[in-house]
């Protein structure tokens, strides 16, 4: 059915009007909403889990966030801090919980956004048999829900087990087993560094993992990311600080990896075979499981009937906002949406400044009808 056609009666209910809808439930989304809530507009938040938490409740068990609990905070309330220096999961998703309840922000779930599409009165929001007409959409959905695996020769011939990061959850059900963790990121070296304990493992990186110092966190990488804010912004070139958001935060657990010796990676293999991987001097392994630390793209899928995702995956944006379709924003999916914006505390910045934009719009509408 052409969403451009759909009748409103083919809705359970007719579509809600409202000034904003925010379609995702984690970080970015509560942040937009914290904003939203302070300008006084009329908004829904549209979240496809089954509770409030985000991406965060989906993490492995020892998940640690690689800054304090005051460098890890969403606008306007601080989390609170925890015995450990860095936040478990559990301490994220409970905050994250709370944040919710704190500022009354209207969460609507699970509800799962099927389609973004335009109409001349706004951007029809729909999800099942509910649906928003919504004057303004921030999307906010992140990235968990796209995982992404790199295909190699012989991967579907291969019968062992295969899982991304964003399924793995502790290292038991491999114990005793032969793993391959592929990735050079943080993901890749904090479950490498909890593997080695129970399994043989091997990290496979396409080059050699970057470090960074000990006393290094999340902290000095968010200092960095506002660096480049500011250099951007004044119009000066960027600033180069040693470490970026993708190298390798030496948290306890890391550290601990490298004393005993494990933290070590090799090059990629070259094919899979039925029962494991071949490398590239010939030599063959028996592999049990391969747990992919490949990344995310963004999930942009509710997004396919507006016509603005480009040929890499991503949203032609200007401050956040979409190019050909200025009803849209993205806030959190990565550097291409802001400095820092896909973490807790970078989100801030840009979550800010889609609302001030969506405020202006709004108010040149009215302006227009009155």
């Amino acid at each position: 059915m052409d969403s451009l056609k759909t009748p409103y009666s083919a809705y359970r209910y007719a579509p809600q009007k409202i000034d904003v809808a925010v379609v995702g439930g984690g970080q970015s989304a509560l942040a937009a909403a914290y904003f939203l809530r302070r300008a006084g507009l009329n908004y829904v938040v549209l979240d496809d889990q089954q509770e409030s938490g985000g991406a965060w409740q989906h993490g492995w068990d020892s998940l640690r966030l690689f800054s304090p609990a005051q460098w890890s905070s969403l606008p306007g309330w601080l989390m609170p801090p925890v015995a450990e220096q860095y936040p478990p999961r559990d301490h994220v998703v409970n905050y994250l919980a709370q944040y919710e309840k704190r500022y009354n922000i209207p969460a609507q779930r699970p509800v799962r956004v099927t389609a973004v599409s335009p109409q001349e009165n706004g951007l029809l929001v729909t999800a099942n048999t509910d649906a928003w007409l919504a004057k303004t959409v921030v999307s906010a959905t992140g990235t968990w829900g796209h995982p992404f695996v790199p295909e190699y020769p012989g991967q579907a011939d291969y019968r062992g087990e295969q899982l991304h990061s964003a399924h793995y959850r502790n290292p038991e059900e491999f114990r005793g087993k032969n793993v391959l963790v592929v990735g050079a990121g943080n993901s890749g070296a904090q479950i490498l560094a909890e593997l080695s304990q129970v399994c043989h493992v091997t990290w496979v990186t396409l080059e050699e993992p970057t470090f960074l110092p000990d006393d290094v966190d999340g902290r000095v990488l968010f200092e960095h990311a506002t660096e480049r804010w500011k250099a951007h912004s004044e119009g000066r070139p960027h600033p180069a600080p040693t470490g970026g958001l993708g190298d390798i935060v030496m948290v306890p657990p890391v550290r601990e990896a490298r004393e005993r010796g494990v933290l070590k990676s090799v090059r990629p293999f070259v094919n899979f075979v039925n029962d494991g991987v071949v490398w590239a001097d010939g030599t063959r392994s028996q592999v049990d499981a391969v747990i992919w630390c490949t990344g995310f793209r963004p999930a942009l899928a509710h997004l396919r009937a507006l016509n603005v995702v480009n040929a890499t995956g991503r949203v032609d944006v200007v401050e956040g906002r979409s190019v050909n379709e200025p009803r849209l924003w993205l806030v959190g999916y990565g550097e291409w949406c802001g400095f820092a914006s896909a973490t807790l505390i970078g989100v801030m910045r840009s979550a800010r400044s889609a609302v001030a934009q969506i405020n202006d719009y709004l108010s040149s509408l009215a302006e227009q009808t009155a």
